[in-house]
């Protein structure tokens, strides 16, 4: 494209040369000035004009198209229509990049608030709209404190210490604990980060319990062992055969007591330091519940009626130790706490649907505000009969974490005074089907 001067030089030269010579040169120089001064007018105002439709399309929105012209002004217009095509490009690679920010941002899994040094909301993410229970259109230029009003997060805003986070429940969703810092990246630009600590807060205070519960059931035996031990012991003291007697049978009581409890923490930490079950195999029930089954009627010694059903599809894809630790402990328990003369029901049904592994009893209950809690370690319902019946309080958390290894669920049903059912379903995927696989045995009083 030639240069505007040189265009424009190159127009009067045509004018002058095919237009003005010819006249002055036969009318004369008069006619050929008038014919000059004419062609300068229309040019002038032919410039005129399109220099109107560049001031109205400067003045008109930035994505009107640009007007069209003929000689000089095309190439002007030409111009201007490929700068404003490049700022079109920039603009939507602009808005594209914006928009692909926006995207990571409300995806980032913490909440994010953007303020300004007036403390006024500039930008808020999705989930810092849920932590704070904030909407990103309406609260868009309030004041912070206007809308979280947080005791320690209003004390460390003010404070404006902002080198550590500050971790408060939050007053809008109860049970939420919100770990918040401040962080700035410009001048009087500021972002507030608020990530859902919850969950590490349940196991930290689930960690301090159950040290302090470890610490507080190991206690009592090992203080009634150093007694005894320090009694029997002491050469001043001649206790009679009988008491002497006595008192070893306590200590190996509590000798006991402390033995099944650190055996129920070493299988405990074996099942929750993997996430998958070790050396699965096809696991044939009938044994393993027949053998739980004799156990049942050893523990019981006569006080109970106890009954064992198979029916259907009987072998499990598992691990047969974890297997029989879980099935084991629902049945111990149905024994524990059910008194002398109670029934207890153990059943197994396996179908094309899944398998049911079922204990129920015609014990003691379980009030229903208990349940949820049942399979947490330590949890008991009634401490001092369950010490007397020599539970530890870890078996069901081994029963839910067996259960996890193999894709079970456990559900309790309970009433108070009139019996409890344990039931634990295992999906289809684990049952094994074949001609070998499929038994049914009557029950077995």
């Amino acid at each position: 494209m030639a240069p505007l001067w040189f265009s424009a030089l190159f127009s009067l030269a045509l004018l002058g040369m095919f237009l003005v010579l010819p006249v002055w040169l036969i009318q004369g120089p008069v006619w050929g000035l008038a014919v000059l001064a004419g062609g300068l007018l229309l040019i002038s105002s032919v410039n005129f004009m399109y220099m109107l439709r560049l001031q109205k399309w400067l003045e008109g929105p930035p994505d009107r198209p640009v007007p069209q012209g003929r000689g000089l002004w095309n190439h002007i217009f030409a111009g201007l229509h490929h700068r404003a095509r490049l700022r079109r490009e920039q603009q939507r690679l602009l808005s594209d990049a914006l928009e692909r920010f926006r995207r990571a941002v409300q995806a980032f899994p913490d909440g994010i608030i953007i303020f300004n040094q007036h403390r006024q909301i500039e930008w808020i993410n999705a989930n810092a709209a849920q932590h704070f229970q904030l909407d990103s259109d309406r609260d868009k230029g309030q004041a912070l404190t206007n809308l979280i009003r947080q005791p320690d997060f209003v004390s460390y805003l003010v404070r404006g210490d902002f080198t550590s986070p500050v971790v408060f429940p939050n007053p809008r969703r109860e049970g939420q604990t919100l770990l918040v810092q401040v962080v700035s990246y410009a001048v009087g630009e500021n972002l507030i980060l608020s990530r859902d600590v919850s969950d590490q807060e349940r196991l930290d205070v689930m960690r301090r319990d159950f040290v302090a519960n470890v610490s507080h059931e190991l206690k009592t035996p090992l203080t009634v062992v150093a007694g005894f031990a320090e009694m029997l012991s002491d050469p001043d003291l001649e206790p009679a055969p009988e008491q002497t007697q006595h008192y070893m049978g306590l200590i190996a009581e509590q000798t006991r007591r402390m033995q099944r409890l650190i055996e129920d923490l070493l299988t405990l930490s074996v099942l929750e330091s993997t996430t998958v079950a070790q050396r699965e195999e096809v696991v044939d029930l009938e044994p393993l519940l027949k053998s739980l089954y004799d156990e049942a009627l050893v523990l019981s010694t006569g006080r109970h009626r106890v009954s064992l059903k198979m029916e259907g599809y009987i072998q499990l894809q598992g691990n047969p130790q974890e297997l029989r630790s879980a099935l084991g402990n629902l049945v111990t328990n149905a024994i524990r706490y059910t008194p002398e003369g109670g029934e207890i029901q153990i059943r197994w049904l396996g179908t094309r649907g899944g398998g049911e592994f079922s204990v129920t009893d015609t014990g003691i209950g379980i009030a229903a505000e208990h349940i949820p809690r049942l399979t947490e370690r330590f949890y008991r319902v009634d401490r001092g009969r369950s010490r007397e019946t020599g539970g530890t309080g870890l078996g069901l958390a081994i029963v839910k974490h067996v259960l996890s290894h193999h894709q079970g669920v456990l559900e309790v049903d309970s009433q108070l005074g009139k019996g409890s059912r344990f039931c634990v379903r295992f999906p289809e995927n684990r049952l094994r089907y074949g001609e070998d696989a499929v038994r049914v045995q009557s029950a077995r009083a």
